[in-house]
C-alpha cells in the first residue's frame, strides 16, 4: 500500500513536471502594434520649395541718351505715375546724329505696337472675364438645384477670379505701355527741339522701387536700365517642379503655403504649369528637369501683406482630396503574396481576428505618407498589424497593443 501511494506520488510529480515543461515551452503570443481602420479624409499633396515673386514687373530704361541726375530713390520706396523716377539731360552730340533721331523714331514705333498688344489684350481679357462670371452664375444656379458637384462650382469660381486678375495685369500692361510711349514721344520731341533742358523720366504704374540699378550721376546711353519697379500688393508664387510630378498638377488645384514667417498656412490655387521644362543641378550636383508652376494667392492681403519680392516659402499642392474613405496607415500595408506593387494592384494586410493573424488581400487606390486608401478587402473599425516583420504569419497567435493615431 505503502508502495503504490509512493507510485502515484511519482506519477503526479512527473506529470506536474511534464506540464511546466509544456507551458514553459509552449508558443507564446506575437506581441504586435495594431491599428484600426477608419473613415476619415483622405489627401495626397506634392510639397517644394517656392519663392514669392511680383506679378508684373517694370524695367524702366533711359529713353534717351544723356546726363543722369544722381537718383534719390531706394529700394521700397512707393511710387505713383507722377513720380519722377529720374532726370536726364540730354547731350548735344546726338542731337545732330541721324542715327539717334532713327532710334528714337524706331522706339515710338515699338511702344505703339506694344500699346496695340496690350489694348487687344485687354479686349481679349475682358470678354474672356464676361465668359466667366456667365459660367459662373449659371454653375450656381445648377448647383443649387444640385445638377453639379461643389467642385466644379469652385472650378468656376476659380476661374472667375483668374480672369479678373488677367484682365487687371492687362489694364497694367496697357497703362504701362501708353506712358511708355509718352516717355519715347517726349524724347524723340526733346531731340528734335535741340533742347538741353533735364528730361523728367516718370514711373509706369503706382507700385514699389524693387532694384534701383543706376544711382550715381554721369552718362546713359540710350535703352541703359535705371530702376525696377512692381506693384508688391500683387503676388505669386513661384514653384519649380520635378517634371515627374508635374503631370499630376492641373489648374485650379488647391495650394497651401506654409513656412512663410507667418502663424498660419496661407492658401491659394494653381494658376498655370508651363508647358517648358528646364534643367537644373540640385545641391547634390545631379541633373534635374524641373518645369514653373505659377500659384496665386486667395488668402486676404491683410494676411500677408509683410511678404515681398523674392521671398522664401514651402509650397504643398493638393493633387487629390476626399472628404471620406476606408484608410490604414501605410505602414501597416505590404505587397501581397505574388502581387506587383504599385497603384490599385493587389496588396495585403495582417488583420487580427479572435487573437490570431489573418493574411488580408486589399485593393490601395491610392496613399501619403502616413495613410493608405483601401477600396476592397477591409471594413472599417478591423484591427490591421503594423510594421508586420518575418515573424508575423497567417494563423499566428498574436498578443495587440493598439497604437493611438492622430486623425
Amino acid at each position: 500500500m505503502h508502495a503504490l501511494r509512493k507510485g502515484m506520488w511519482g506519477v503526479g510529480a512527473a506529470a506536474a513536471v511534464a506540464a511546466a515543461l509544456a507551458w514553459a515551452f509552449a508558443p507564446r503570443p506575437l506581441p504586435v502594434e495594431t491599428a484600426t481602420a477608419t473613415v476619415g479624409p483622405f489627401e495626397r499633396s506634392i510639397e517644394e520649395n517656392g519663392r514669392t515673386r511680383v506679378r508684373d514687373r517694370y524695367l524702366v530704361s533711359a529713353p534717351l541718351s544723356g546726363e543722369l541726375v544722381r537718383i534719390a530713390l531706394r529700394e521700397g520706396d512707393a511710387v505713383t505715375p507722377a513720380t519722377v523716377l529720374a532726370n536726364l539731360t540730354p547731350t548735344l552730340a546726338p542731337m545732330l546724329d541721324a542715327r539717334a533721331r532713327a532710334q528714337l523714331a524706331a522706339q515710338v514705333e515699338t511702344a505703339e505696337a506694344s500699346l496695340a498688344r496690350s489694348q487687344a489684350r485687354v479686349a481679349r481679357a475682358s470678354t474672356a472675364l464676361a465668359q466667366a462670371r456667365a459660367t459662373l452664375k449659371r454653375d450656381q444656379g445648377l448647383a443649387g438645384d444640385r445638377f453639379i458637384a461643389a467642385s466644379q462650382l469652385e472650378t468656376s469660381r476659380l476661374a472667375a477670379r483668374a480672369a479678373e486678375e488677367e484682365l487687371l495685369g492687362a489694364q497694367e500692361e496697357q497703362h504701362a505701355a501708353g506712358h511708355a510711349l509718352d516717355q519715347a514721344r517726349a524724347a524723340r520731341s526733346a531731340i528734335q527741339r535741340d533742347d538741353a533742358s533735364p528730361f523728367p523720366l516718370h514711373a509706369p504704374i503706382s507700385g514699389r522701387v524693387l532694384r534701383v540699378l543706376r544711382t550715381s550721376a554721369g552718362s546713359v546711353a540710350l535703352g541703359t536700365p535705371l530702376l525696377e519697379i512692381g506693384d508688391t500688393a500683387r503676388l505669386e508664387v513661384l514653384a519649380e517642379l520635378l517634371t515627374t510630378d508635374a503631370p499630376q498638377v492641373a489648374r485650379g488645384m488647391p495650394v497651401r503655403i506654409e513656412r512663410w514667417g507667418g502663424a498660419a498656412p496661407l492658401v491659394g490655387h494653381v494658376r498655370m504649369v508651363e508647358p517648358a521644362g528646364f534643367t537644373k543641378v540640385s545641391a547634390l550636383g545631379v541633373e534635374e528637369q524641373r518645369v514653373n508652376v505659377l500659384i496665386d494667392l486667395d488668402s486676404p492681403r491683410a494676411q500677408w501683406q509683410a511678404l515681398g519680392d523674392g521671398y522664401r516659402v514651402g509650397v504643398r499642392i493638393v493633387v487629390v482630396a476626399r472628404r471620406a474613405v476606408l484608410r490604414v496607415p501605410v505602414s501597416a500595408v505590404f505587397p501581397a503574396p505574388g502581387a506587383a506593387d504599385g497603384g490599385g494592384e493587389r496588396m495585403a494586410v495582417f488583420v487580427v481576428e479572435g487573437a490570431r493573424a489573418r493574411l488580408r488581400k486589399i485593393t490601395v487606390a491610392d496613399r501619403n505618407g502616413e495613410d493608405a486608401w483601401i477600396t476592397e478587402g477591409l471594413r472599417a473599425g478591423e484591427q490591421v498589424i503594423q510594421y508586420p516583420g518575418d515573424a508575423v504569419a497567417d494563423g499566428i497567435r498574436v498578443r495587440a497593443r493598439t497604437v493611438p493615431t492622430a486623425r
